[in-house]
């Protein structure tokens, strides 16, 4: 059978938001109608409305917005992840946004650069109230009351719609939304560059106006990367300059303008309706975006209208299945049901339609490690205490700071033999067979004997250790080049002797991670090169955590340069932007991290106490 490199993502995508279609028979309960919607400068969106044939009342109109095709969806009755709101009762509205699939326009990625002072400027918040303006007068038999819903891309236009809302907007669950492209979400994390997802995602966005697959030609892409060699050899060879959003990559290297633009920090202000923020702890694509959101919201809710709820999910994982489980991380209870049923349908129910209490928790977190819901009154939660964890002398972990004098451990970083970001084959991104959907949950020892990799670790823990809020890595390090990656990830080391499931024995489950681009330790928007062989302090954020590290586990930390081919390769030698590095400039370098009481590399954890 012919190989097919090229094809639809449909299927995939509507995976990753939790949309996919159950198969089972067309619904019979809803009747269909696509139509084209017009916004204010003529341009007609295609849109699907699903209205119940049997409603006996007025119902509200919940609408989500996406570039991932609507015509062939099914109806809210036949999907998990709508399932329960279908029970309630509500018209479903699904849109493609200008210039995807069926929508007339052009696309333009993350349409955000609207001047609200000019009436005849759009961008997708004037696109969601033209669409609700028009719904209101053309849907039969709704209340005038409209609520937003989408994880990942549908979670950002769902944040659009807010933004500046309609007055019929009542409440959105924003779920994965990215809210900074640059410093924490798909494309960018703290000034490393995403290859793997940038390159693949910018093609599937914006090569046709249906989402396509590159033509890799090769299962495992770590082989296909690693041969492309420097980045300009992307429009060079492939994209010759015809993908905007990869010419805005090479644009635009560091934190700019047109980053912080985009970013939701510019324009998020009051909260101007209800919004629940929704994030996975282990989301690969999104888990900075809507904690992210929820803090900016925060600053200005002076009506407690801003939630949170995090849970034990990757990225869409709430809307699909039961939960139980991610790769191999079992959570003991039905995480994602529990979540539609008790969370995203009550919220929607109590907005639009004035059922319940709506007494919504400020945040609702899953606590792993205890496998046990909590209640917070806001996040990061107050009542923690800071700890440092120290990296020490024989690989070990310990809360005691160092006492000797000198102290520092060794590694060579060599950009032709990159650290995989996950065990091998490396699939693409969304092909046939990709794992890209739990790399996160991957047992770490893939790694761990690497000799570009240190790991320290603790004693196997006498009691509990709850690690709950922001947590942040402390490198003092220095490099033999001028530029550097410090990868940092916080790992859970299960018993060797585990009886509850053999097989997880010895796991070094990953419970948080990131990185930081060495050039932008002082500053994002002014990177510098490192001085060879001089000693710096390189913070890198790790977020934030809701895990307990059991009594007999015992923590681990690993320090890397590489995380390939996820993060581009640092050529080690400052080049002003790395899209413009030539093959020349990629050298090897030794790295050394510092552990003496003087300069004692160390991650500062929010412990909350038993």
């Amino acid at each position: 059978m012919k190989q097919i490199l090229m094809l639809t993502l449909a299927t995939c995508l509507t995976i990753v938001a939790g949309l996919a279609a159950a198969q089972t028979p067309s619904s019979t309960r809803y009747a269909r109608q696509e139509v084209l919607i017009p916004m204010r400068d003529g341009v007609r969106l295609n849109t699907v409305i699903f209205t119940p044939k049997t409603a006996g009342e007025p119902l509200p109109l919940l609408l989500t917005r996406t570039p991932y095709g609507v015509s062939d969806r099914d109806a809210p009755d036949q999907q998990a992840y709508t399932r329960p709101l279908s029970d309630e009762g509500y018209i479903f509205v699904a849109q493609d946004i200008r210039g995807r699939y069926k929508s007339e326009g052009t696309f333009q990625m993350q349409r955000f650069s609207r001047n609200p002072a000019d009436p005849k400027a759009i961008d997708e918040s004037t696109d969601t109230y033209d669409t609700i303006e028009w719904l209101l007068k053309n849907a039969p038999n709704n209340n005038g009351k409209v609520g937003m819903y989408g994880g990942s891309y549908d979670g950002w236009t769902s944040v659009m719609g807010a933004i500046d809302p309609h007055p019929a907007l009542k409440a959105i669950s924003e779920q994965a939304s990215p809210a900074d492209m640059w410093l924490g979400d798909d494309f960018h994390h703290q000034g490393a560059f995403r290859l793997s997802y940038g390159f693949e995602y910018a093609f599937m966005e914006e090569a046709a106006r249906t989402d396509t697959l590159f033509p890799f030609g090769v299962y495992d892409t770590y082989d296909w990367y690693l041969k492309l060699g420097a980045l300009l050899n992307v429009n060079k060879t492939y994209f010759h300059g015809k993908l905007p959003t990869w010419n805005d990559f090479v644009s635009h290297p560091n934190y700019d303008e047109f980053w912080r633009k985009q970013g939701l920090a510019s324009r998020i202000g009051k909260p101007k309706v209800a919004i629940q923020n929704v994030a996975g702890w282990w989301d690969q694509e999104d888990f900075y975006g809507p904690v992210t959101a929820y803090q900016l919201w925060e600053k200005g809710d002076d009506k407690r209208q801003n939630h949170l709820v995090v849970g034990p999910w990757n990225h869409g994982g709430w809307a699909r299945g039961d939960g139980r489980k991610l790769g191999n991380i079992s959570f003991d209870t039905t995480t994602a049901v529990d979540f539609r049923q008790r969370m995203f349908a009550p919220w929607f129910a109590h907005h639009l339609k004035g059922k319940g209490e709506g007494n919504f928790p400020e945040v609702t977190s899953f606590q792993t490690g205890r496998n046990q819901w909590k209640t917070y009154t806001q996040w990061p939660p107050a009542g923690t205490v800071k700890r440092k964890l120290y990296l020490r002398e024989n690989g070990q972990l310990s809360f005691e700071k160092p006492t000797a004098g000198t102290g520092v451990d060794n590694y060579i970083s060599d950009p032709a033999h990159p650290v995989p970001y996950r065990s091998r084959p490396i699939e693409q991104t969304y092909g046939p067979g990709s794992r890209w959907f739990t790399w996160l949950t991957e047992d770490q020892r893939f790694v761990q004997n690497r000799p570009d990799v240190l790991s320290w670790q603790t004693e196997p823990l006498s009691e509990d250790v709850a690690v709950t809020g922001t947590l942040l890595a402390r490198l003092f390090a220095a490099t033999t080049g001028s530029d550097a990656d410090w990868v940092v990830k916080l790992i859970d080391v299960y018993p060797e002797t585990y009886p509850r499931e053999p097989k997880m024995a010895g796991y070094q489950f990953m419970v948080a991670n990131d990185i930081l681009r060495g050039r932008f330790y002082k500053s994002f928007e002014k990177p510098q090169p490192l001085q060879p062989d001089k000693v710096e302090t390189f913070t890198v954020d790790l977020h934030s955590l809701d895990h307990v590290f059991l009594k007999g586990h015992r923590i681990m930390v690993q320090v890397q340069s590489s995380w390939f081919p996820l993060i581009d390769r640092n050529p080690q030698r400052y080049i002003p932007n790395i899209f413009a590095a030539t093959e020349a400039d990629f050298q090897k370098a030794t790295h050394r991290i510092f552990r003496s009481a003087t300069q004692p590399s160390h991650l500062e954890l929010s412990i909350m106490p038993r």
